[in-house]
């Protein structure tokens, strides 16, 4: 099944943007983008299963916009692969 999300200049190079594809009512997944490069990522944290992962929305990376932040937790995760880099995993 494809869903679309939005065009993909609508999310900044360097930046990252939830969406609530199920009309949850709340943000569920988010992509980032790296150059031409998207990657999406289901909005849960794995150390604590569905606690969401931003402090506000769209918040998803650290300052440097060079990882996924856990912002409840302080884990931070690799953009193109998930691998969890550092804090709680």
């Amino acid at each position: 099944m494809r869903i679309t999300l939005c065009h993909s200049n609508d999310i900044a190079d360097g930046g990252a943007r939830g969406f609530d594809p199920t009309a949850t009512g709340r943000d569920t997944v988010f992509v980032v983008r790296q150059g031409e490069a998207l990657f999406g990522w289901y909005d849960r944290c794995p150390h604590e299963g569905l606690t969401p992962l931003p402090y506000k929305r769209h918040g998803y990376l650290n300052k440097a916009g060079s990882r996924i932040v856990c912002f409840a937790h302080g884990a931070q995760f690799d953009i193109r692969t998930g691998l969890c880099l550092t804090g709680p995993c």
